[in-house]
This record gives C-alpha cells, sequence and structure tokens, in this order.
C-alpha cells in the first residue's frame, strides 16, 4: 500500500511532551495529581497549553511520555480526540513507563525519558523531535521555527525568549550575531543576562541519538540513567559540538513551575496582560465537561473575574477565578483568589490571596493575606487528601 503522506512534512516530526515530572516545587497542588493535570485559569488544565500550541501548529504525531500519578491525565486526554489528535496512524500516542529492554522503566531525569524514547522515534523515521514541557503558558506557531530549523540545517533549535523573572531559574542562553547558540548555562548563580530557553526544543533525531549514545558511552551506562536533567548534559554538548541556532518566542510565556508563579500568573490573566485565552484563531482547547453555565445571583457583586460553568456566585467576588462548580455563598467575599473548582466559600468566609484546590473545605472567616510575600500564598487543599488520592475522586 502507498503510503498517505508521502510528501507531508509533518510525518516526519513528531511532538515529544515531557509529562512525567513529580512537580514537587508545585505541591500541594501535585500531591493528588501529575502537574500537567493541574487546573489552570478556571475550566482547563496546564497539557492543554501544549497541546493546543501542538494542534494549532499543525503537529500530527504527538507523544506524551508519562510516570507520577497518570490516572487523571489520561482521563483528561481522552486519547487526543478534543484537539483531533485521535487518528489512526497519527495523533496521540501515550508513553508510560514499561520494562522489557534496557533502556525502559521509569526515568532518571528527563534526559534520561528523552533516551528512553529514542528506539521508537529512530524506528518511526522522526528527522526531527520538538521536545516540550507542560508547565508553561505560552502561545507560539511552531510552523516557523521547524522551517528555519530545517532551512538552517539545524542540529538542535531552541526557542528562547526574554524573561522578566529571575534568569537563574532557566537555562540562560548566549547568541551571536547570527543566532548561533554560543553557551547555555543550566540555573546558573551569576547569570549572564536574561535569554531564558523556554523549554521548546527542535532535536534533529540522528544527531540527537548520537550525542545521547556517545554520553552514556562515556559513562558506560547503555540505560542512560547518567543523562539525568538534559540541561546539565545533553544541552551543554550539542552547544560544544553541534550547530545550534536560537529561535526566539516573542509575546507572553510564563513558567509556572511554583505556587508563586502559578499565583502570579493567573493575576495576569486577570490584568489582561497574561495568557490570551479568546486569541482569535488560536483558541485554548480542552476536554471540556458537560457542565450548566454559572449562576449569579441579583444580590451578588462581581468584577474582573473569570466564572467557569457550573459555579454559583452569591457572594462577592473580586479580581479572582472560579473554577467549575464552585459555590460563593451570600455573605461571602472572594479576593485576588484562584478557586479550582467543586469548593464551597461559606457565608462570613473572606479569602485573600488564596488558591483552593478542587474540593477545598474552605473555613468560615479570613484566610490568606492582603498583600503576601513570595512563599506566602494560602494554599487550601480538601481535609481527607490522602497519599494515594486522586483529583478525580472530587468530581472534576
Amino acid at each position: 500500500m502507498a503510503d498517505p503522506f508521502p510528501d507531508d512534512p509533518a510525518r516526519r516530526t513528531v511532538a515529544l511532551v515531557l509529562a512525567g515530572g513529580r512537580g514537587s516545587r508545585l505541591s500541594p497542588l501535585t500531591d493528588a495529581r501529575s502537574k500537567p493535570a493541574v487546573p489552570v485559569a478556571g475550566q482547563y488544565r496546564l497539557i492543554d497549553v501544549v497541546l493546543s500550541n501542538l494542534a494549532h501548529s499543525g503537529l500530527r504525531d504527538v507523544w506524551v511520555v508519562e510516570q507520577y500519578r497518570p490516572f487523571t491525565l489520561n482521563q483528561h486526554l481522552a486519547g487526543g480526540r478534543p484537539w483531533d489528535l485521535d487518528g489512526t496512524r497519527h495523533g496521540l500516542r501515550i508513553l508510560p513507563p514499561a520494562e522489557g529492554r534496557t533502556e525502559e522503566g521509569f526515568s532518571a531525569g528527563n534526559g534520561h525519558a528523552l533516551f528512553q524514547q529514542l528506539s521508537l522515534l529512530e524506528a518511526f523515521g522522526a528527522e526531527t523531535v520538538v521536545v516540550l514541557s507542560a508547565d508553561h503558558l505560552y502561545q507560539f506557531d511552531l510552523g516557523p521555527a521547524l522551517d528555519q530549523h530545517r532551512e538552517r540545517g539545524s542540529d538542535l533549535t531552541v526557542v528562547t525568549t526574554e524573561t522578566d523573572e529571575d534568569p537563574s531559574r532557566f537555562g540562560v542562553v548566549q547568541v551571536d550575531g547570527e543566532g548561533a547558540v554560543t553557551d547555555y548555562a543550566y540555573k546558573p548563580q551569576d547569570p549572564a543576562g536574561n535569554l531564558v530557553a523556554a523549554e521548546i526544543f527542535l532535536f534533529n533525531v540522528p544527531a540527537l541519538a548520537r550525542a545521547t549514545r556517545r554520553l552514556t558511552d562515556e559513562q558506560d551506562d547503555p540505560e542512560g540513567t547518567s543523562l539525568g536533567d538534559y540541561g546539565e548534559t545533553i544541552l551543554p554538548y550539542f552547544v560544544q559540538e553541534c550547530s545550534v541556532h536560537e529561535y526566539r518566542l516573542e509575546g507572553y510565556w510564563r513558567d509556572i513551575g511554583t505556587i508563586d508563579a502559578y499565583f502570579k500568573a493567573h493575576m495576569e490573566l486577570l490584568e489582561q496582560r497574561g495568557l490570551q485565552l479568546s486569541r482569535p484563531g488560536w483558541p485554548l482547547i480542552t476536554n471540556a465537561e458537560s457542565t450548566p453555565p454559572a449562576w449569579i445571583d441579583t444580590k451578588a457583586t462581581v468584577s474582573a473575574s473569570l466564572i467557569s460553568a457550573g459555579a454559583r456566585i452569591l457572594g462577592e467576588v473580586e479580581h479572582s477565578v472560579i473554577g467549575p462548580g464552585v459555590v460563593v455563598e451570600s455573605g461571602a467575599k472572594v479576593s485576588r483568589s484562584v478557586l479550582l473548582g467543586q469548593a464551597t466559600v461559606p457565608a462570613g468566609a473572606v479569602l485573600e490571596s488564596v488558591i483552593a484546590d478542587v474540593g477545598a473545605e474552605i473555613p468560615a472567616g479570613r484566610s490568606g493575606r492582603t498583600k503576601p510575600g513570595p512563599g506566602n500564598i494560602t494554599v487550601l487543599v480538601p481535609a481527607d487528601r490522602g497519599p494515594d488520592s486522586d483529583d478525580e475522586t472530587t468530581g472534576h
């Protein structure tokens, strides 16, 4: 049978979404779910951002690498159907940890996880693999970046952005006048600038195979565990030994891997300077539940807020994100807060700078601080959450 896509460049490109990390910096929101399954902007999940970007960019082969607490994430992914990635030959593929070959099993870092998928990428015939994380907010068309990657014959293209945060949290990149990457420093103590990797990497698959196998051979490590985090091993090797160029991501980009960053991103969203949920031609796609419209009572007051379907507002809501199924009773006040879903704010409660997880028990009285400093955002979680619970038990 003839190949049905003989001239389709997308057939030669695989997007590999690394979604297996524990996300400990986002605890307690990740105590009962994987980080990509954490709700964001009311009705969405973090994984929706990367999948929406890939779908709008026309990529048809999307592989999701899982490890930590995958149940809720798989339930949401629904085989890729919401993003039109449920094809027979192409589409969403789940890559769970497995046993049977020396390079399989649980990964010891994202570099190791990348190494574990190399044989599958080669067998598939992929020429380019786009490696992405699932804990960033941005809207980005990968098409022009892929075009540049091929035109310049790059072994690696690093998508970069200028950050307004502490660059030492990221991989700091130096480039010359031609856009060639001359240095990559992973979370340096003394960063030389604010140009950082946006955690979107376009690798030439044969070059990646040569690099990782050389690195593992040097360590006498056929299983690849010594690769650890690719920012410490694979990326520095490419910069030193291969052809590496940048592609600049202009516009909004935010890493939300910490509670402070997660809260800040939601405040930016409400201030109309964050992710553009209503961007024409580039909507954020999700696996939406069948939920009735939100109800706003005649005595309620709501300002500068996002109210999700299924919410009932009878009290006061100001500059907040209200998730599905949240009830704000009459006499309750919610200010500068993010309520993820399925929770009741009782009469007499006052929430300021609070994140309330799905199903959280919210006490009457005051919770949170008017002007919290870094590390002092109040996070409320369900009282009965145990070490083996998953957030699907709360109905969201």
